[in-house]
């Protein structure tokens, strides 16, 4: 089963047209996303620290001029792409994070940096700090790349279980196991750290 924003024809020949190195392409693909972007942006700078300096707004922008740079090889459908703006979105707040800890006067001690996490995702409104929650899922990742992924789609991207299963071309129930996993696996490490 497809989702259904993935049997969007105009947006599949945009992202072709992306993939073949257009850029004129991608300038005409971000508008058809850009609110669920922002949502998205919305979603995952939350009440931390980055809510007070980047407006969502921001994010997204950012996020659009990272792509420029990106190779759009591999991807198939709107959910390829949405997951790949996700992945550039965290990797845009890590970095932030980063900055901030490297310029932290008191010897680069971790900084406090939170993003609360959407109520679906790994089981409540938990604030974590952003380099611990990309750290725990390097290293689930190094255990198990396709949990990882699930990961991934579900918190970063917002797909529902059923657009995770297709994405991942598994089972609904295999997706849903991964998650359980995951979720419970990333609960606990944070936990300890």
């Amino acid at each position: 089963m497809t989702a259904p924003y993935d049997q969007d024809p105009t947006f599949t020949r945009l992202l072709q047209r992306s993939r073949s190195g257009e850029e004129a392409a991608l300038e005409e693909l971000m508008p058809s996303v850009y609110e669920e972007l922002r949502a998205l942006a919305r979603r995952k700078l939350g009440t931390g620290r980055d809510a007070l300096t980047l407006q969502p707004t921001a994010l997204v922008n950012e996020v659009y001029l990272r792509l420029i740079d990106q190779k759009m090889a591999g991807l198939a459908d709107r959910s390829h792409f949405l997951q790949l703006c996700a992945r550039v979105m965290r990797n845009i707040l890590v970095d932030r994070a980063r900055a901030r800890q490297s310029t932290k006067r008191d010897g680069g001690q971790r900084e406090d940096f939170e993003v609360a996490m959407e109520v679906n995702a790994l089981g409540g409104r938990d604030a974590v700090d952003v380099l611990m929650f990309d750290e725990a899922l390097r290293r689930l990742a190094d255990l198990d790349e396709r949990k990882a992924r699930v990961v991934e789609l579900r918190y970063f991207s917002g797909l529902t279980m059923d657009e995770v299963a297709v994405t991942l071309d598994v089972s609904k129930r295999t997706a849903e196991a991964d998650w359980t996993f995951a979720r419970s696996w990333l609960k606990r490490e944070l936990r300890d750290a």
